[in-house]
């Protein structure tokens, strides 16, 4: 079936550039596969844009807020128009990361404890004992997020002139350190239902990974299959799955891990949930999805034809 499809990208977001590159490749995809593309920059006009356009579906290319968090789904949902990816409650609780804590923990999802905590607070003392890790509670990417430690440079207790989160965002999420391994599964929708589509351990070449280490080429290994026993491995499959359902993620969407290899299957934690995962030359979901056969247009397609199945009203 030959659709018009509009694919949203850019938007004001600190993941603005990751989102264009998405965006970038994803037209290219759908292009090559004989649909009708518009390629649209969100702006603050994106209603009148959408209307102008008149698509069959919304390609969601879009990375952080406000097109990750639930505003943009609810527009879309307001407006009768198809799209790719989560819908509108889905979003909303994925993008915060006490939020999503308070739907997987209790349904079993193993996730590090941690407390909300005013970054001034940071200033008179480590609101957790060090190592901990800070970071924003509505940011992907990477974004804004400190490791905290012993030996660290920003000092004890953290300088109010040090650079840091605590100079961009009001309040932080402060967890405790998990040492260890970064794993990530993506998950893919089909007719079926939701697959897991491998494991991928991430080495950073140097310090850790973080967003230059995302989005740099060459800065981090990717080793798929990862490189774990088989009990962890099938861990992530199965608790990648569950996380998509149980926030009731559509499309796609990948999960992050660490993993202390020191504790065996005790050491695994969820870190967090993407929604709406990058899909440039170097991230993981294309990317694992070619490990298992699947082209870059094919995985395009089927998330698509996901949409088409079940789009969020």
């Amino acid at each position: 079936m030959t659709l018009h499809i509009v694919v949203l990208m850019g938007g004001w977001s600190a993941e603005r550039e990751v989102s264009l590159s998405s965006g970038s490749g994803i037209a290219d995809a759908l292009e090559s596969l004989g649909h009708r593309v518009t390629r649209l920059d969100m702006g603050r006009d994106v209603a009148a844009r959408l209307v102008e356009a008149a698509p069959d579906l919304v390609f969601n290319a879009l990375h952080g807020t406000p097109g990750e968090d639930g505003s943009v789904q609810g527009l879309m949902d307001l407006m009768g128009v198809r799209y790719t990816h989560s819908g509108l409650a889905t979003s909303v609780v994925a993008i915060d990361k006490v939020l999503t804590k308070q739907v997987l923990v209790p349904a079993d999802v193993p996730m590090p404890g941690g407390r909300i905590v005013a970054s001034e607070e940071v200033f008179a003392g480590d609101p957790l004992p060090r190592p901990y890790v800070l970071k924003p509670v509505n940011e992907g990417s990477s974004v804004g997020v400190a490791i905290v430690t012993e030996g660290g440079n920003y000092g004890q207790p953290i300088g109010r002139d040090t650079a840091g989160p605590w100079q961009e965002f009001a309040e932080l999420l402060a967890e405790p350190y998990v040492r260890g391994r970064e794993l990530t599964t993506a998950v893919l929708e089909e007719a079926d239902g939701p697959r897991a589509l491998g494991v991928t351990e991430l080495r950073p070449k140097s310090g850790w990974y973080d967003y230059d280490a995302k989005y740099t080429d060459g800065m981090t290994d990717h080793l798929f299959p990862a490189p774990i026993p088989d009990e962890i491995a099938e861990a992530c499959r199965a608790l990648a799955v569950q996380a998509h359902r149980v926030l009731g993620c559509r499309g796609c969407s990948r999960t992050d891990f660490r993993w202390d290899d020191e504790r065996g299957a005790d050491g695994l934690f969820v870190l967090e949930v993407n929604t709406q995962p990058g899909m440039t030359p170097l991230s993981l979901v294309p990317e694992q999805a070619r490990h298992t056969g699947m082209s870059y247009p094919q995985l395009v397609q089927a998330i698509v034809d996901a949409a088409l199945r079940d789009a969020p009203r």
